[in-house]
């Protein structure tokens, strides 16, 4: 198997480059409009300067995806339920335990174990069957990073090569650059033991000369770059392709010009292609888009994560200014046997200074925020997770999706608020739903000014929950908090 963007040495050395690029990667935002410079120590002793934002913590969906790519190299069994919606009702629904029954060549089989595989995932069990089958179905399936989605339909187009046949036979889109070199890692390490099969990245800084032959039987890309290739250079025949992978589907809507990219090269594609899209999340503008783009599908959904309250109790702590909500902070923390915290501010300022303070003050404490790059980003998790350090302070890039089994409480340093201080329901619910997770109860805490209670007693309401005021200066009163 090999990765091939030019061909040869040259290929070779592009190959490198991109992955050199690839493991600096750092995704631009807006920009940093900082008032002042603020020295953080890192957790090696070693100084950095960061600007200091004023704006709101912005969540980037593509990075998202591809730090949890990063963050779940393992295979995370899912609690979802998973539902399957046969395009033919009457035909026999097929789920498998084990590779072996899916009767695959030898070398896949080889491919499979060797990345580590035992047994297929709950996703797997019901997609890998209708995904192989002969002849071809279309599927759309809902997927997070970590069920073993990418690794199904890399298997389901290495499944229908014909190393024979020298020019492009699958075609994948993936809405990023680094995602696309991604899933081509994925396609290297399950293809290693498949002789003569060629994988070719179209993305952006590959220029390839009009009228090129190319021999390759996988092309990973992004849709602007693959809409080039096919209508403008001619380098691929759509007519040829007999897999198209459309994936992360709910970033690729999000992208302007993506989907009408994406529906163009589909256009083109024959009838008997197999098409298979996957996204983490089903909203009804990814529906729309899904059905769009393909005909007669399989479908396979995940039951909706039913994020709950019942087991975290939450209390607010009334305070004047941020320095008054260090020290409510800081005497809960010595008053409560704590595994480890997450605190949540609404802005990178807000979080630096909580980190300089808390650090300064002597606790172990890494900062997450959105102008880190993503791979940055998945070694702070990483060593949260391993403990090293017991707070994490972040910021909204990292309410969602991830889970730390010894996370016991839960801090909002500020109350999560829309534009015009509407109170952010659902960053909400999936901030202090870091805690409380496995069955497990948790501990959440609001630090809030007098203006904001109102919008603290919305959520309440909301929620139809329980938001208990707490005296942060009555340390008998914290001690009695059960939990």
């Amino acid at each position: 198997m090999a990765s091939l963007l030019w061909g040869g040495d040259a290929g070779a050395a592009e190959s490198e480059r991109l992955n050199s690029h690839f493991s600096n990667l750092s995704h631009p935002r807006k920009n940093l409009r900082g008032v002042k410079s603020t020295t953080v120590r890192n957790i090696d002793g070693s100084i950095n300067n960061i600007k200091e934002d004023e704006e709101d913590d912005v969540v980037d969906l593509a990075a998202n995806s591809l730090l949890n790519k990063l963050i779940r190299q393992s295979l995370v069994e899912s609690s979802h339920r998973v539902e399957v919606l046969q395009k033919d009702p009457s035909s026999p629904l097929y789920s498998v335990k084990t590779f072996e029954e899916l009767r695959l060549k030898e070398e896949l089989l080889k491919g499979i174990y060797a990345m580590g595989f035992n047994r297929p995932s709950k996703i797997q069990e019901m997609a890998l069957p209708m995904m192989l089958a002969h002849p071809p179905q279309n599927l759309i399936a809902q997927s997070q990073s970590g069920t073993g989605k990418t690794a199904a339909f890399v298997l389901a187009m290495l499944s229908r090569v014909n190393a024979l046949e020298l020019f492009p036979q699958c075609l994948c889109l993936a809405p990023t650059y680094e995602l696309a070199l991604q899933t081509g890692r994925v396609v290297e390490q399950m293809g290693k033991f498949c002789m003569d099969v060629h994988v070719m990245y179209a993305i952006r800084g590959n220029r390839i000369p009009r009228g090129t032959d190319i021999t390759k039987q996988i092309i990973i890309g992004t849709p602007g770059t693959v809409l080039d290739w096919c209508f403008k250079l001619k380098l691929i025949d759509l007519t040829k392709i007999r897999v198209f992978v459309l994936d992360e589907a709910d970033v690729m809507i999000d992208t302007q010009g993506f989907s009408d990219h994406s529906i163009r090269i589909q256009r083109a594609l024959p009838s008997e292609c197999q098409m298979l899209l996957f996204s983490a999340t089903f909203e009804d503008s990814v529906w729309h888009f899904a059905e769009r783009i393909i005909p007669d599908p399989n479908v396979i959904k995940l039951r909706k994560e039913e994020l709950t309250l019942n087991n975290i109790r939450q209390y607010y702590v009334l305070c004047e200014h941020r320095k008054d909500k260090y020290q409510a902070l800081c005497n809960i923390y010595g008053s409560i046997t704590i595994g480890q915290a997450i605190i949540f501010c609404q802005t990178r300022r807000n979080a630096k200074w909580l980190t300089v303070e808390m650090i300064q003050d002597g606790h172990q404490v890494s900062l997450l925020s959105g102008e880190l790059t993503v791979e940055q980003r998945a070694s702070i998790i990483q060593r949260f997770r391993d403990g090293k350090e017991k707070v994490l302070i972040t910021t909204n890039v990292c309410a969602r999706g991830i889970d730390v089994k010894q996370v016991t409480i839960v801090v909002n340093f500020d109350l999560p608020v829309k534009q015009g201080e509407e109170p952010d329901y659902e960053t909400y619910l999936h901030r202090i739903g870091r805690t409380g997770r496995f069955g497990k109860k948790g501990l959440a805490f609001n630090m809030i000014e007098v203006d904001k209670l109102p919008s603290l007693m919305k959520i309440q309401d909301h929620f139809n929950s329980s938001i208990k005021q707490l005296n942060a200066e009555d340390m008998d009163e914290i001690e009695k908090i059960d939990y």
